[in-house]
């Protein structure tokens, strides 16, 4: 039988409030208060952020305050940067390409729930990895729904509500998001 962990990383319905998935969420919410006490010192920013995330590119930036659920399931290339009061909802994996830019208040999510009552009210979440190609930037208040992969070279207009797939080389806006033009 599968623990809940392994439930939520395979994509399957999971207990969002186990035990087992929140030793993980305090793990992260330790670093993410670190990242706060130390907005003034890249040095020490930069190295919190290796340790909360998966895996980095050798330079990466987050401007406090930055939230996240697990942290280990965030992948990130070279040169990322996220801007002022991210989330990124990660109970499966975000994988974020190289020269990426998040906007303040960009909300990523890998997680979501049912819609089915009895299955909310069961405390149940299902995850979907989202994936972000290179040299992508994503507007402030753009939100990025559970499943969704990114094309490169993309931009995300402010604003976005990304629920479907973007090919590369497009400028994507509005709620939800469509391709505007090809870049």
């Amino acid at each position: 039988m599968k623990t809940e962990y392994e439930k939520m990383v395979c994509g399957e319905y999971y207990d969002s409030l186990s035990e087992e998935i929140l030793v993980h969420v305090r793990r992260a919410r330790a670093l993410c208060d670190r990242l706060t006490e130390f907005k003034s010192d890249e040095e020490e920013k930069s190295r919190i952020i290796k340790e909360l995330f998966g895996t980095t590119g050798e330079k990466v930036a987050v401007n406090p305050p930055f939230t996240c659920d697990h942290g280990e399931h965030i992948h990130v290339g070279e040169n990322f940067f996220a801007n002022y009061d991210c989330t990124i909802m990660d109970a499966c994996d975000v994988r974020i390409g190289k020269n990426c830019l998040l906007g303040p208040k960009v909300s990523i999510f890998s997680v979501g729930h049912p819609l089915d009552a009895e299955l909310r009210a069961k405390r149940l979440a299902i995850a979907k990895p989202v994936t972000i190609g290179d040299n992508v930037w994503i507007g402030g208040n753009a939100v990025i729904c559970p499943g969704v992969k990114i094309g490169n070279n993309v931009v995300v207009a402010a604003g976005a509500v990304v629920t479907k797939d973007l090919p590369d080389n497009v400028l994507a806006g509005g709620n939800p998001a469509k391709i505007i033009k090809k870049i």
